[in-house]
């Protein structure tokens, strides 16, 4: 079946181990979260995008008490390509960064103090508006969860993808990266090395039946991955065969 979405390097290498694509946050194989990422070429292996780290939806605020659906008609913008009917909600959202120009919101974190690794499990990270009023909000208990269950074990393959047809190929050059710690990833979020990096649309949007795409990324770029684990270690597997 053709699949043309951005995530198709993930999938392609979900269905060569066996992996079926599910929404449960549980490791994927052998206790070990396979997560790809693309490459310029198997040479040099440099990064040509960011990791995504994980996709949870928001547990509060507008988005979950209303809907994905109403929180993209307020906070959505016209699609930039021109593509008609279509709202999108998109943009770098960090702790640092200001108001986003297009959609009105900022992220801000509640609960966590980075100085002395405190946590408040009452808090969360937050996307506001203007007014103040969160517009989603991920509570650290379900990201923590989430977080500790998916990662305690996680390996990051190279892909290299060419076209046409759309094709993948993954390289031998494996980062092997355990014992992961939540405040290491509030601590990265904190500071901007984790982003957040949504990819949410509403088309057809005026007519009877639209079409709601939704994809909550939280991404990092590849040389930056190691500061959300205590060990890791790069593995040929060539080398090693």
């Amino acid at each position: 079946m053709p699949y043309s979405a951005p995530n198709a390097g993930g999938y392609t290498l979900e269905a060569e181990l066996g992996i079926t694509p599910n929404g449960i946050a549980e490791p994927d194989f052998m206790g070990w979260e396979i997560k790809q990422y693309g490459v310029k070429d198997f040479t040099k292996f440099a990064p040509s995008s960011p990791v995504t780290l994980m996709t949870p939806e928001p547990t509060g605020g507008l988005y979950k008490a209303e809907g994905p659906e109403a929180f993209l008609r307020r906070y959505g913008y016209p699609d930039k390509k021109g593509k008609p009917d279509r709202p999108n909600f998109g943009g770098i959202y960090t702790c640092e960064k200001d108001y986003h120009a297009d959609t009105g919101l900022r992220m801000t974190m509640k609960g966590f103090n980075p100085a002395d690794g405190t946590i408040d499990l009452t808090g969360g990270i937050m996307l506001l508006d203007r007014d103040e009023e969160p517009a989603a909000i991920w509570s650290f208990t379900g990201m923590m969860q989430h977080w500790n269950r998916k990662h305690a074990q996680a390996a990051y393959v190279p892909s290299l993808f060419r076209t046409p047809p759309p094709e993948y190929a993954y390289g031998p050059r494996v980062l092997l990266c355990e014992q992961t710690d939540f405040l290491l990833f509030l601590k990265a979020f904190t500071t901007g090395v984790v982003y957040y990096d949504p990819a949410v649309k509403l088309e057809a949007a005026s007519t009877a039946t639209p079409k709601l795409k939704r994809r909550s990324q939280f991404r990092v770029k590849h040389h930056q991955i190691t500061q959300m684990y205590h060990s890791h270690e790069e593995v040929d597997l060539l080398g090693a065969a």
